[in-house]
């Protein structure tokens, strides 16, 4: 199916007709035909898989390592096309600071400028594009380096890269993944004044909320096919095809093992994890101050807050994965040493992690089975056939085929890569499992087949303990508790039915009332 006509009588500034990408005869995207229009936004929907990043890509000239491509991909007027990943530390330097990556760009822009003014005017641009991309810290952030950043800090520095470079065309991969209601709201007005500008926009998201605030039109993809398309208000009042019939009805199920009403914000015995005067720091500079936070066997903890306000090093902290701060973290009553290198076998299975990028988490040369064997192996001495043995069990019981199983990562979905990450954090037999915004860039379908995961991995084991790290109040509300950050400072706790209906910091209602 073909993306439809546009009514403008401007010519597409870019255009896509009859792509297909295959490897090894596995076709990840077939017969797209897509137009994009300076100063409309066009949107890219579907699960995980189903070919929108590599269609996305394609306007870029970029295709995966081996892919035999046919089809005819024509971009006008030869202005730079502007991508912002999913995954944007893929793209960002991790050796030079934001300020350097971003200058190395406004000096090429103000080279033909006299010298005296050059670098003050270089220096207005790149502050001028953080402010732009919601980054109103910039100074600040200029000194740190990518991966002293939150994911959502993260895609928003690539994301004023693009808007320095001037680009004709955007291709915006999941932008509003791990950011809270009211970056989300920026995110979706700075896409309208990008567009605004006569840029064309070409969204690229599972975010159902922002396709419907920001796209003209949408394209829906299963299986690497355009199933359905057309303007977005029509295609959501009458959705003709099942799939997309399916992705609209956003329902998930995670729900409190013990059928708890969380009206009680007390809790007694001795937490299974508890954190105590906790201050972290990048470098000299503060950044998450929390004074006490405990965590109950067979709890689910959701931490949230906005992107930036520590969330992600809370999360580190606990797992020893960021050792520059002060303060005590104990588990079962015993103090867990800060570095992860420190702590020994017992305490690193003890509290496992899973990361929001399962892709890069992952080896991309060793098949998936065998990279999760591997944590029953290092952290519980298993034997190699008992471990594979075990890995290949949790992954079908994660829904994944024995096929799957085998795969190398770069054959499997995100979806299907959280999951396998979900099992190799399980072979560990973990007191507390740490989940960092493990459902962002998922479609409604897929984020629901993962939060039913979780539900049930709850319902098997009453000693396993949650963190669940969310941008996404509706998930958040799934957990037995809930803790606020706000600007690296813990603004609230308590039990889900209280904070949520009678939230007590102005921040915490600020929250509520952006994603209502």
């Amino acid at each position: 199916m073909n993306a439809p006509v546009n009514a403008s009588t401007d010519s597409p500034v870019a255009e896509i007709e009859n792509l297909r990408v295959e490897i090894d005869g596995w076709p990840l995207v077939d017969g797209v035909c897509l137009r994009v229009f300076p100063g409309r936004v066009t949107a890219l929907v579907g699960a995980s898989g189903s070919g929108k990043t590599t269609t996305g890509l394609a306007l870029l000239g970029e295709h995966p390592p081996g892919a035999r491509v046919s089809g005819d991909v024509r971009v006008s007027g030869g202005g730079p096309i502007g991508y912002v990943p999913q995954h944007p530390a893929a793209v960002l330097n991790p050796a030079r600071r934001v300020g350097a990556l971003l200058h190395d760009i406004a000096r090429q822009q103000v080279r033909d400028l006299p010298r005296a003014v050059r670098r003050t005017e270089a220096r207005t641009r790149v502050l001028r594009s953080l402010a732009d991309a919601q980054l109103s810290a910039g100074e600040t952030l200029l000194h740190r380096y990518p991966h002293q950043l939150s994911g959502g800090q993260q895609q928003r520095v690539v994301l004023a890269q693009a808007l320095l470079l001037g680009a004709r065309v955007v291709v915006a991969d999941e932008p509003t993944t791990g950011q809270d209601a009211l970056t989300k709201s920026r995110i979706v007005d700075e896409l309208t004044a990008v567009a605004a500008q006569g840029i064309a926009v070409v969204l690229l998201s599972h975010d159902l909320d922002v396709v419907r605030a920001l796209a003209d039109e949408v394209l829906v993809m299963y299986e690497g096919r355009v199933v359905e398309s057309g303007p977005t208000e029509r295609v959501w009042r009458a959705p003709r095809h099942v799939w997309t019939r399916e992705l609209l009805a956003r329902q998930t199920e995670f729900g409190n093992r013990d059928g708890n009403d969380g009206d009680s914000d007390d809790r007694t015995g001795v937490p299974v994890l508890h954190v105590r005067d906790l201050t972290a720091r990048h470098h000299r500079t503060q950044v998450l101050r929390v004074p006490e936070l405990g965590l109950h066997a067979g709890e689910c903890l959701a931490v949230v807050g906005r992107s930036g306000s520590g969330k992600t090093t809370l999360a580190r902290c606990l797992a020893g994965l960021h050792r520059d701060h002060d303060g005590q973290v104990t588990l079962d009553g015993n103090v867990l040493p800060r570095s992860l290198r420190a702590r020994d076998r017992r305490q690193l299975a003890a509290v496992q992690y899973v990361f929001q990028d399962a892709r890069a988490a992952f080896d991309e040369y060793r098949p998936v089975v065998d990279q999760v064997a591997r944590t029953a192996v290092r952290l519980r001495g298993a034997e190699a056939a008992d471990a594979g043995a075990e890995a290949l069990a949790a992954l079908l019981e994660l829904g994944l085929t024995e096929e799957q199983a085998h795969r190398l990562p770069g054959r499997l979905s995100g979806g299907e890569l959280q999951r396998a990450a979900l099992a190799r954090a399980l072979l560990a037999r973990p007191r507390v499992l740490i989940c960092d915004e493990i459902t962002s860039g998922l479609d409604t379908v897929t984020r629901r087949g993962l939060l039913e995961v979780l539900a049930g991995l709850r319902r098997g084991r009453d000693d396993l303990s949650v963190v669940l790290i969310t941008h996404d109040l509706d998930i958040a509300s799934l957990a037995d508790r809930i803790a606020v950050l706000d600007a690296g400072e813990m603004v609230e706790q308590g039990s889900v039915a209280r904070v949520l209906t009678e939230p007590s910091h102005p921040f915490t209602k600020r929250l509520l009332a952006a994603a209502g």
